[in-house]
């Protein structure tokens, strides 16, 4: 049963990715397409996550949290860069 809903979970961040790379793509702004950017990244450290899960590799998950604080840093420069206070 577990299983099933892991799988589940798995399909609709694989869903998400796949939406949210279209709307990479045609971003109208810049805004856009960094808010689709961090939001990439999002669904790839819940899709990392799941395959710890599958694989049973706990190292995963450190490989996503280190992955989750790079992303959140490189958006934080994204923005003050767009703010033109860089």
């Amino acid at each position: 049963m577990v299983n099933l809903i892991l799988t589940i979970a798995l399909l609709l961040i694989g869903l998400s990715f796949i939406l949210v790379v279209i709307r990479f793509i045609i971003g109208e702004t810049v805004i856009d397409r960094v808010v689709a950017l961090d939001l990439l990244t999002v669904s790839s450290i819940g899709l990392i996550v799941m395959l710890a899960h599958f694989f049973g590799r706990a190292i995963y998950i450190d490989v996503s949290l280190v992955y989750g604080i790079l992303s959140f840093i490189g958006v934080i420069v994204i923005a003050k860069y767009l703010e033109k206070s860089l």
